[in-house]
């Protein structure tokens, strides 16, 4: 009787223990996809950042700052009559 109890035991632990490796292996799986999914998003928002910083980069020259300060608010450098110094 008792090992037939022990039997039952350890076969009823062996099946536990096997659905638990099963629903392991699938929970890694689901992560592992997971994981990818947003290394590639990252990537893209790692891609997109670049090209951000380069168009910054291109909106601030100093060349293109004096164009639209001419073409747009008409600005022009002062003529040399035109600059008063003012000292303390």
């Amino acid at each position: 009787m008792t090992s037939r109890l022990l039997l039952t035991v350890l076969v009823l632990a062996n099946v536990v223990t096997a659905l638990a490796v099963v629903h392991a292996r699938h929970r890694h799986r689901v992560l592992f996809v997971e994981a990818s999914r947003l290394e590639k998003a990252r990537d893209e928002l790692n891609i997109d950042f670049g090209r951000l910083q380069l168009e910054q980069a291109t909106w601030a020259e100093s060349n293109r700052i004096d164009q639209v300060a001419r073409d747009r608010l008409g600005m022009k450098f002062p003529e040399g009559a035109e600059i008063v110094v003012i000292r303390p």
